[in-house]
């Protein structure tokens, strides 16, 4: 039998919000998770750790991401790691928002796979995705 892939199009779902200017939405795959989050300048750092390897990829904006304390200046196209139980945090600097994929190992169940929007519903239509 054939591999079928899921497919997933974030053009198509809700963000979730986070918190005040802060909103992200999640893919589980068996094995890890991503996440694209938007952190609008202005929002409040929310300082933590987990047990996940994280990859970090900025595609828009600029942002100081705090690893153990210490500021990282990151643009569109810096990536990053960061180790399982180091606490870390995002503060979105600049004028536009900051779009950080995320890419978590093992995979975190407690993010919900984002869905698809429901007729009526307002749909992420990412720019950067272009349509």
């Amino acid at each position: 039998m054939a591999y079928e892939p899921k497919i997933l199009n974030w053009n198509d779902c809700q963000w979730a919000s986070v918190r005040d200017k802060m909103r992200n939405m999640a893919y589980q795959a068996d094995n890890m998770t991503t996440t694209l989050t938007e952190a609008t300048p202005g929002h409040t750092p929310g300082p933590h750790s987990h047990k996940y390897e994280q990859l970090v990829f900025i595609l828009q904006g600029e942002c100081d991401f705090y690893v153990d304390g210490k500021p990282y200046y990151l643009t569109p196209g810096s990536v990053m790691t960061i180790p399982g139980g180091v606490e870390h945090y995002i503060v979105a600097t600049g004028t536009v928002p900051v779009l950080n994929l995320d890419v978590f190992y093992p995979n975190r169940p407690e993010r919900i796979e984002s869905r698809p929007a429901e007729k009526g519903e307002a749909k992420a239509n990412i720019k950067l995705f272009g349509r």
